[in-house]
């Protein structure tokens, strides 16, 4: 039984409070990046296309770990999993902070993302361990605000650029993974498992649902990196606004995506479904995102207004397919099953910069063109799936350990 601990209602928001934030400290350089992107641009003498190789590292960092970590966060306590991955994805940002050539600065910011990806699927398992799944749509949108609010931390990044060069804003992003890892060693606690309770953890990679949910996904990320991805650099060299505005609107479509993200969750928990909503938003995102293609030189107040829709929306489901993943897997192989989505859904954070980028040096109506096809195939993808089983509430006897509670014997 528990003893001298806080009850597992009340202490059930701590654990998502803090893997939100472990979350978010890593986002603000995995989804922020984008804002610097000028500023990289310049400092390092690049073009277009090696720009987007440099905005894609992080992502491509993370596509070869998501699924190993996601394994040791089913054997190993989420917390030190969190913390190890923050401190090194930190110090791989301080190393950036002190590099002069696109070469260096890229293979640094493949190890944030290699080390930094041990947030994902940790933070996701932990959070879950408490959240039975009449709740678990609203608890992971609000987990998984943590990307548009370490986005909106991009804001900051162009100013401190001005103030401090590059330098400057990877050691801001370094001292941001610092303090998630320090909360997550705190505050964090999940359902740690071991060998023995952890079962077939190969289970998710053999079974075409989580293929097919991954795949789907994976697709909406094309809209997704599209526009947030480049709405600072399109703005600033094709529309000739100021980074610094360009970087205000990129910080406006994260902050309302925080709204959005709980609010998916919220509706699909009422609804008892995650994929009707997931379908729905993936072509409300398809057709706005070709609205930007097709306006790419409209009035600036018709392309700000589309690029912050299709931003907002392009930044609402995710939750729906972690919770739809997580779901469709089982508790014993949440982490398996996290970090399998993820990589999936990783191949496409790698490719995606650098093919925009190199399709937008040549027209950006193509390039936001193509990024509208991919919620639209996803969709279609998304039909094949069969709605996940419920998962059924943690009992107290599996339930994860509180931070001041001991178990004792009866």
């Amino acid at each position: 039984m528990y003893v001298r601990g806080v009850s597992d209602r009340r202490y059930r928001w701590v654990v998502l409070a803090a893997g939100t934030l472990a979350q978010a400290s890593f986002s603000a350089s995995s989804v922020g990046l984008p804002a610097l992107g000028p500023a990289l641009k310049s400092h390092y003498g690049l073009t277009l296309g090696e720009t987007g190789v440099v905005l894609g590292a992080i992502g491509i960092g993370m596509l070869f770990t998501l699924l190993p970590w996601g394994l040791v966060a089913d054997r190993v306590d989420e917390r030190w999993v969190i913390a190890t991955g923050l401190t090194g994805a930190a110090a791989f940002l301080a190393l950036a902070s002190t590099t002069h050539g696109f070469a260096t600065v890229t293979a640094s910011l493949v190890g944030v993302g290699a080390l930094g990806a041990s947030v994902n699927a940790a933070s996701g398992r932990a959070i879950m361990a408490w959240f039975p799944a009449s709740e678990l749509g609203t608890a992971l949108g609000i987990r998984q605000t943590a990307i548009p609010i370490g986005g909106s931390l991009g804001v900051l990044l162009p100013v401190l650029a001005s103030a401090g060069g590059t330098r400057l804003a990877f050691l801001f992003l370094a001292g941001a993974c610092v303090t998630g890892a320090a909360v997550a060693a705190v505050f964090v606690r999940g359902g740690s498992g071991s060998e023995d309770d952890v079962g077939d953890v190969s289970r998710p990679l053999r079974d075409p649902r989580m293929w097919l949910l991954g795949t789907g996904a994976g697709l909406y990320l094309t809209a997704q990196i599209g526009i947030t991805g480049f709405v600072v650099l399109f703005l600033h060299e094709h529309r000739h606004v100021s980074i610094h505005a360009a970087a205000a609107l990129f910080a406006t479509i994260n902050v309302l995506a925080i709204a959005a993200r709980i609010g998916s969750g919220r509706i699909s928990d009422r609804l008892g479904s995650r994929l009707r909503p997931l379908r729905r938003i993936g072509i409300a995102l398809a057709l706005s995102t070709a609205g930007v293609a097709a306006t790419t030189d409209a009035p600036l107040g018709i392309v700000i207004l589309l690029f912050l829709v299709a931003g907002v929306l392009s930044m609402a489901w995710n939750g729906l397919a972690y919770a739809a993943a997580a779901e469709a897997a089982g508790a014993t192989r949440t982490g398996a099953a996290l970090g399998f989505q993820q990589t999936l859904l990783g191949v496409v954070v790698a490719a995606a910069p650098p093919t925009v980028a190199a399709v937008a040096a040549h027209s950006w109506r193509l390039a936001f063109g193509l990024a509208a096809a991919g919620p639209a195939v996803g969709v279609l993808i998304l039909q094949r799936v069969k709605e996940p089983a419920r998962r059924p509430a943690r009992t107290r006897g599996t339930s994860a350990s509180l931070p001041a509670a001991h178990r004792t014997p009866d």
